[in-house]
């Protein structure tokens, strides 16, 4: 990107758009832009805030500060005045834009740029741009800081702890570790590093993990989701279970050394309750990712026009700035079910929020594993479905009778050391047609039934819960059967039994 903005630069486009909220970064590749450029060496940087109005930025005291230009208008037609070639950055000026003197003025100054080396660039951390601007101006999003930039940063904490000589090895996890947080924050948790442990180790990489979790919470959007349950932990389940273990290197350098392409992301598809979220929980810890949730419901917000649109950008930038990570997206086809045709209903909003989903979908780079689920087929719009979209798309339907009975283990040994006691197999065998859920609901429907009596619970208080349940595989029988016979040539069956009788049948 600082690159493009060089080029931009270069070329005298008149309006740029910078999104960040690293300032003085930004402002020091500016600079660097500048001196570099063999056109601008006689250019100044000049700097705006609402604050000082604009002032030169190689003064370090800021005395030179321009008299009456706090406005904006004032300022940008002290800009249009001014005779020598310069660099106007332009701070925070995304809340007015709204006002028709300030979009007139600074179309003003696009106008009267022609044949000049002066340059407007609106550095913000949010993007706002009105409709007049949009044929005027080009949107450069400034680039987190890369590993070579956090390894000065890490290099000047290391001076400051009491271990000089870190390991090689433990300083990568350090620098990797703080991959995603701008320099600001990767100082400050090197600090927060130091000053709990006096020194900086790979032991402390967890301490700098946190200020990723923070930034999550911050972004309001995202979640930062942690799972104790490993991937043994499901039941049943082996053909998606062996397909994600394959996996487990594939965001390292040596699987790119190998040729191998970074994977994209996976839909699965199922019946309620029988295990899709749990599986993709698990491949967080099985991969050792962070996997970060993403809540639709958050993404839609109808106070701004664009703010829904913001929202979904802020929340993918976010999760392709700490990746590798895994994006999950539960129940996809409640997300975007609005995306097909939306303009009756909110103006086109969910039609442009989908669009771009798609878009990024389509065309990220960077490693970041979406993982979806989703019920229902009719409610999921027919572009996700599409071949390259996802690497593979699974389904899951209601465990066969070997996997009940491994549910039935799981879910009793969670709960109870010794479990001979009961019979897995007669369970199983009864519980026909449940979901995983459904079992694991019985088991507990048994627990507070004995619980009540002062007493153990017993095979017999499980067989009751599960006689007195009637399972959704037949309160939805229409919806379930539908489900498998589309799933039958079109998705990837998530059991092993039924993927082994596929390939014998071909």
């Amino acid at each position: 990107m600082k690159e493009e903005l060089s080029t931009l630069i270069k070329a005298q486009y008149p309006l740029i758009y910078l999104v960040t909220s690293e300032e003085q970064r930004a402002e020091q590749a500016i600079s660097n832009i500048v001196q570099e450029s063999e056109r601008k060496k006689s250019a100044s940087v000049f700097v705006w805030t609402v604050t000082l109005g604009l002032f030169n930025l190689a003064d370090s005291n800021r005395q030179s500060v321009q008299r009456n230009t706090v406005s904006p208008e004032a300022a940008i037609d002290w800009v249009i005045r001014h005779k020598e070639a310069g660099i106007y950055v332009f701070k925070d000026l995304h809340p007015y834009l709204d006002s028709p003197p300030v979009t007139r003025s600074l179309r003003d100054a696009i106008a009267s740029f022609k044949g000049t080396d002066k340059i407007i660039i609106l550095m913000s951390p949010y993007q706002q741009v009105p409709l007049e601007l949009e044929k005027d101006l080009v949107i450069l999003d400034f680039p987190l800081p890369q590993a070579n930039e956090l390894d000065q940063v890490l290099q000047k904490a290391i001076h400051k702890s009491s271990n000089k000589h870190l390991q090689p090895e433990a300083r990568e996890k350090l620098r990797r570790a703080a991959l995603g947080l701008t320099i600001d924050e990767a100082e400050k948790v090197y600090r927060k590093a130091i000053v709990k442990a006096g020194k900086l180790t790979e032991v402390e990489v967890e301490i700098v993990l946190s200020e990723k979790k923070q930034l999550i919470r911050r972004n309001g959007i995202l979640d930062y989701m942690e799972e104790d349950e490993t991937i043994r932990g499901v039941g049943g389940l082996e053909e998606l279970k062996r397909w994600l273990t394959q996996r487990t290197q594939a965001f390292s350098e040596k699987a790119r050394a190998y040729g191998l392409p970074q994977p994209k992301g996976m839909l699965i598809l199922g019946v309620p309750g029988c295990g899709k979220s749990l599986i993709a929980k698990t491949t967080a810890k099985l991969w050792g990712l962070p996997l970060l949730r993403l809540d639709m419901g958050r993404v839609y917000d109808g106070s701004t026009v664009g703010k829904s649109e913001a929202n979904l950008r802020s929340a993918l930038k976010t999760a392709e700035s700490i990746s590798p990570a895994i994006l999950f997206i539960d129940e996809l086809d409640k997300a975007f079910a609005g995306g097909a045709g939306s303009a009756d209903s909110d103006g086109g909003t969910s039609s442009r929020i989908f669009g771009s989903f798609l878009t990024w979908m389509q065309e990220k780079t960077s490693p970041v594993f979406v993982m979806a689920t989703a019920n229902r087929l009719d409610k999921l719009p027919s572009e996700f479905l599409r071949k390259g979209r996802f690497d593979e798309i699974f389904f899951v339907d209601l465990p066969s009778q070997a996997e009940r009975q491994a549910i039935f283990q799981i879910h009793l040994k969670k709960r109870r050391d010794d479990i001979d006691r009961f019979d897995l197999k007669e369970l199983a065998n009864i519980s026909d047609g449940f979901s995983g859920a459904e079992i694991e609901q019985a088991i507990i429907a048994a627990m507070y039934e004995a619980f009540a009596q002062d007493r153990e619970f017993t095979q017999l208080e499980i067989i009751a819960a599960i006689k007195s349940t009637l399972p959704l595989s037949r309160t939805m029988t229409e919806q379930v059967t539908a489900l498998r016979d589309w799933a039958r040539q079109r998705a990837r069956p998530a059991s092993a039994s039924i993927a082994e009788y596929q390939r014998m049948e071909f």
